[in-house]
């Protein structure tokens, strides 16, 4: 059986295996536990890129505007413009 993606937000940070971009570091959030995130994400940016779990506590706010997404569980969105 496939295993669940579960319903809360996990906040990535992606950055290009090559630094000489300038503010190349990128923001996702993926609906999926921790687990699965980074692996979703680094499917959904282009190859060489490098990801990392931000362990950040996430506002009421900031929940609510993620919910408003409308985002499936499984689901990625970069939240930082490259």
């Amino acid at each position: 059986m496939a295993e669940s993606f579960g319903s809360s937000f996990s906040i990535v940070e992606v950055t290009p295996d090559d630094t000489s971009a300038e503010s190349a570091t990128e923001i996702w959030i993926a609906l999926a536990k921790p687990s699965q995130a980074l692996t979703l994400v680094l499917a959904a940016v282009p190859e060489g890129w490098t990801a990392e779990l931000l362990n950040v506590q996430l506002t009421e706010k900031q929940r609510r505007t993620f919910d408003e997404l409308n985002l499936k569980p499984g689901d990625v969105y970069k939240i930082s413009p490259r």
